[in-house]
């Protein structure tokens, strides 16, 4: 009854689930608005979104903004503000504005499916400590039918009647209770799943809900997991007779033709600004760029390209410096001939990031940052949020051998990440955490993924193994200590020993 009672609660939560899915949805078609089942949809399909509305599959914005309620996928409460070249997940619901958005995820693919699918799969799988109940279970049985032999011989001996043995014996095997080693740890584990899902914690299967409570070490990607991984403008020095606005405008035209992400975080803070194409481009590999604008010559980049134009940079040196101190990236924008201004950009620290590092440690975890910057931006990160031990200038490939490192000498790792390049790393970790708004690449090789892309769901994701574990060496204790009273009285050692 118990075991079906939990199973029938995890299946109610999945059923939840699936039913906040909508069974229609709005396509524009031809300029018409047609409703059809939501099995119909197919990718590249335009959907319309009006207030109120449920997401019917996974896709992106392309025309129109509103906020949208994700709780009921990530568990994040507060609405999320949605515009032109967002994503949005199907089960979510639109709160104010209407917009239109373009399917790429349908049916199965969809992230509420695979959430639902990750579910039922966990529950199903057999974590390591639930294997070793069912080998207990299955000596436990022939022990107890062999204890209730040994009773109805003995009491058969010392000249009982065949009815009082038989009694003591039949006792035995109805007081012993190998069910409740077989439920101490299916229960534990299909609650402790379905707990995480709502939580927006997604374990794989039962084993990496196991395996997280022996964590020991946890290594840490910076871009995307500790910090938003999307840079932004956050100084404009201007120290020619360009104001701040101008020199923005001009360094925003000078990146037009750019892709690197410092120009994507420029483009963004000018984005309110009429900003020309240059006449001319060039990109010039891990130093900058020049290019022609209006006529006249100007290079955007970093100190190497400034000193192989000989452009003088003493005035600049202190303000550089004191960027980088703050975990900033000078960008520095000059004419052939001399400096005009540094703009300054950051990745910025996630919100939560510093209050969940400072949790973990309080745990006692070790915490590690692994990045590809530079060391002074990789200190900066550290002081602000408090991190134990920074490991800087690490090559994509190398985050593999740097989590093997520890595991050589004895630590129990997981690895948090989101891009392609941890995807080695969280494959090689004991327990591999992916952030939920990262790559397919690191999600499909992780076992742990964090739907809100926030850190501190890492701590409960941590906290909920180490209590269902503690629950389920409860639930064995107890069930080994009913039976070791139980099966003694059963057979009838009170009577053997007079007092009854």
């Amino acid at each position: 009854y118990l075991e079906t009672r939990a199973k029938g609660k995890t299946g109610d939560s999945i059923q939840a689930l699936l039913n906040l899915a909508p069974k229609t949805a709005l396509l524009l078609r031809q300029g018409q608005e047609v409703e059809v089942a939501v099995e119909e949809v197919q990718v590249g399909d335009v959907v319309i979104i009006k207030p109120g509305m449920r997401i019917p599959v996974d896709g992106v914005v392309i025309s129109g903004n509103s906020s949208v309620d994700e709780s009921a996928v990530t568990g994040e409460s507060i609405p999320v503000e949605k515009s032109v070249d967002d994503k949005v997940m199907a089960a979510t619901v639109n709160k104010s504005g209407s917009f239109t958005m373009c399917a790429e995820k349908v049916g199965q693919d969809t992230t509420l499916a695979q959430i639902v699918a990750l579910v039922q799969d966990a529950a199903a799988t057999k974590a390591p400590i639930a294997k070793l109940a069912d080998r207990v279970s299955g000596v436990f049985v022939p022990i107890v039918m062999g204890i209730a032999l040994v009773t109805f011989a003995v009491w058969m001996l010392t000249g009982q009647s065949l009815e009082f043995a038989l009694a003591r014996a039949i006792s035995v095997l109805v007081i012993s209770c190998p069910c409740a080693l077989g439920l101490a740890t299916p229960v534990a584990i299909m609650a402790g799943t379905g707990k995480g899902a709502r939580m927006g914690v997604l374990y794989k299967n039962a084993e990496s809900l196991e395996n997280a409570h022996k964590i020991d070490t946890v290594v840490l990607d910076k871009t995307g997991t500790i910090t938003k991984g999307q840079p932004v403008v956050t100084d404009v020095i201007s120290m020619s007779e360009f104001s701040q606005g101008e020199l923005l405008w001009l360094a925003a035209a000078l990146e037009k033709c750019s892709e690197h992400p410092l120009a994507e975080a420029i483009l963004a803070a000018a984005e309110d600004c009429a900003v020309p194409m240059p006449e001319s481009f060039e990109a010039l590999s891990g130093r900058g760029l020049k290019a022609t604008l209006q006529g006249a010559e100007y290079l955007a980049g970093n100190q190497r390209l400034m000193q192989e134009h000989n452009i003088l940079l003493a005035e600049a040196a202190q303000v550089a410096d004191e960027l980088a101190q703050q975990g900033k990236t000078p960008l520095y924008i000059a004419t052939t001939q001399k400096l005009l201004g540094i703009i300054a950009v950051a990745d910025p620290i996630k919100p939560t990031s510093a209050a969940a590092i400072k949790e973990l440690q309080n745990m006692g975890l070790s915490v590690i940052m692994l990045t590809g910057d530079n060391k002074r931006t990789a200190q900066a990160i550290q002081k602000q949020v408090g991190i134990e031990q920074v490991v800087a200038e690490v090559l994509p490939q190398d985050k593999e051998m740097q989590v093997k490192t520890l595991q050589a000498n004895g630590h129990k790792v997981a690895m948090v990440g989101d891009g392609i390049n941890d995807a080695p790393a969280l494959v090689r970790a004991d327990v591999g955490i992916a952030i939920g708004a990262g790559t397919d690449v690191a999600i499909e090789s992780a076992d742990v993924v964090l739907m809100k892309s926030d850190l501190w769901d890492l701590v409960n994701a941590l906290r909920l193994s180490k209590a269902t574990i503690r629950n389920i060496q409860e639930n064995l204790f107890w069930a080994f200590f009913y039976n070791s009273i139980g099966i003694p009285l059963a057979a009838g050692i009170f009577y053997g020993m007079g007092l009854l």
